[in-house]
């Protein structure tokens, strides 16, 4: 059974920074595009941020470039979000995303596996 499993997550005053990982049980993903979602109760899950599977490439949501950074160890079959600058908008349940195709996508629908997810509370 394929297995993503977050961490990290947790409650941090607005400005701070948090390190999420995600830690894959099949070593197959570490050969394809893996990403961040984040949801909000009640809207719709968006994206974050996705990194190919060699980690060269990377692709960050807009509105949070500059602030976020996505990595991969795949020796360690993790990958991570390094957020800085928090603020309380960024408040939600932050997802990892896989998918066993090429190319990394901003649509939550292409990814068939995902972790259970980390709540990040950002709230002074």
């Amino acid at each position: 059974q394929v297995l993503l499993v977050e961490s990290g997550g947790g409650l941090v005053q607005p400005g701070q920074s948090l390190k999420l990982s995600c830690v894959a049980s099949d070593r197959t993903f570490f050969r394809y595009p893996m990403a961040w979602f984040r949801q909000v109760p009640g809207e719709d899950r968006e994206f974050v941020s996705g990194i190919n599977g060699s980690g060269t490439s990377q692709v960050y949501q807009t509105s949070l470039n500059g602030r976020i950074r996505i990595s991969r160890d795949n020796a360690q079959n993790t990958i991570y979000l390094q957020m800085n600058s928090l603020k309380p908008e960024d408040t939600a349940t932050y997802y990892c995303a896989a998918k066993t195709t090429v190319g990394i996508e901003i649509s939550p629908d292409l990814y068939p596996f995902w972790g259970q997810g980390t709540q990040v509370t950002v709230s002074s």
